[in-house]
């Protein structure tokens, strides 16, 4: 009974989400609510075991270091040195939003740089009177894929690294960082040619930005020193990561705290938590609790366990089919789940006498990381650009987001298809054979 109740929910939460009828995050408290009702798990049962406070932490605690730094126009700033840098050209800053945000994706990791990359935009999109969708979707699709490449870029990512010791740094960027240049390509291509009549410069506002000094937002005080010092430590901390092996979490919230006690003087905190996308927040926490439900029944390991009764431990056939359950189930419920519950299952194939099983571990980094460029919902990174632009008026249509990830995500799994089988399965199919 448990089992089907929490299917039901999810699915009319689900359908709600799409329909953009009633708030997002609204929807999902509730949803996670009636399964409190129903008595699929407890309260206790979703505060310890399914919501991500890790996720929300670090989600918290950047808005915080964004909303503070913002304060000091820093990112204005940012905005009008880069537009200027392209003389206002519409498809240069198209480009060079993907380029960015795909870079900073895969030395930070997605949620942050979106975090600290959307308000820039927002910014420029104003100043220049051009269409925000275009470059919000290039920010998520490239947030993604950038993300994909790199052991803390994207959170499945971080949770395969944990998981498995004998990956590096160096191993998620050799054996993910060709298959994601030729993603991005693509991608960028795509909505170059896919936008480019809607991308019009307008002469006369190119002519007021290259007029502008755009010193004359800075606001030159304690708090603007503060606020480069502790982001930079804090950007720093995510980058020695691999090294000190300092929780990301522990790290962005550290410089939040620092960044508050540094600039109280200045800025009540007050004010600070009256900026924090709290919708974007509590959204997340429903979601989870969603997830959650379809944990606690069993859905999502009774799903992996029908990949091991199909494949019968046969590699080649288990990577390819992990890789596009993976893609497809992530554009549905947050990878972040998804890849928890996976992990287990790859680490029993062992047991199936399976003596190489990185092919898998690299199917499931793919799937569930391009996956979530399927829907709003699909990664975090999504959530939290569609929280930010809700923020400031420029809100996301999910059906019209929808019509541009799932065939992206399509198009994804087919050439990551090509890429597991060129690079892992047919020089292992080949020795089977000799041998």
């Amino acid at each position: 009974m448990a089992f089907t109740i929490a299917i039901i929910i999810f699915i009319i939460c689900y359908l709600f989400i799409i329909s953009e009828k009633v708030n997002q995050a609204l929807i999902a408290l509730s949803g996670g609510v009636l399964l409190l009702l129903t008595k699929v798990y407890s309260w206790e049962d979703a505060f310890t075991n399914y919501i991500d406070w890790n996720t929300i932490a670090l989600l918290f605690s950047m808005m915080v270091l964004v909303s503070v730094t913002k304060k000091t126009g820093l990112f204005t700033y940012i905005a009008i040195i880069f537009a200027q840098k392209v003389n206002g050209a519409p498809i240069p800053l198209l480009i060079g939003t993907a380029v960015l945000t795909a870079l900073g994706s895969a030395l930070l990791d997605n949620v942050t740089t979106v975090l600290l990359f959307v308000p820039i935009i927002l910014t420029l999109t104003k100043l220049l009177e051009l269409p925000t969708f275009p470059y919000l979707l290039t920010i998520i699709l490239s947030s993604n894929i950038g993300g994909t490449a790199t052991l803390i870029g994207d959170p499945p990512n971080i949770m395969i690294g944990q998981a498995v010791e004998h990956f590096t740094f160096l191993s998620f960027i050799t054996n993910l960082g060709p298959v994601v240049i030729i993603l991005f390509v693509c991608m960028v291509a795509f909505v170059v040619v896919r936008f480019r009549k809607e991308l019009i410069m307008q002469p006369h506002l190119v002519d007021n930005l290259l007029k502008i000094n755009a010193t004359t937002y800075i606001k030159k005080s304690p708090m603007l020193y503060q606020s480069i010092s502790v982001l930079g430590i804090t950007i720093l901390g995510f980058l020695l990561h691999p090294v000190f092996h300092i929780d990301l979490t522990t790290v962005a919230v550290f410089g939040a705290l620092l960044l508050l006690m540094l600039t109280e003087k200045e800025l009540e905190t007050e004010k600070v938590f009256q900026e924090i996308e709290w919708i974007t927040l509590f959204f997340f926490i429903g979601l989870f609790m969603l997830v959650g439900g379809l944990e606690e029944v069993g859905a999502i390991d009774e799903l992996a366990r029908y990949i091991i009764w199909v494949t019968e431990g046969d590699l080649p056939l288990t990577a390819i089919i992990l890789l596009w359950i993976s893609g497809l189930i992530s554009q549905i419920i947050n990878n972040i789940p998804f890849v928890a519950a996976m992990i287990p299952v790859i680490e029993e194939f062992q047991a199936y006498g399976m003596t190489n099983v990185d092919p898998l571990w690299w199917s499931l980094a793919l799937g569930a990381c391009l996956g979530g460029n399927g829907t709003l919902i699909g990664a975090s990174a999504n959530v939290v650009v569609a929280g930010l632009a809700e923020g400031e008026g420029e809100s996301i249509s999910f059906m019209r987001y929808l019509k541009y990830g799932v065939p992206f995500v399509l198009f994804s799994m087919l050439i990551s298809t090509l890429y597991i089988y060129l690079r892992y399965l047919r020089p292992f199919i080949d020795s089977f054979l000799l041998g």
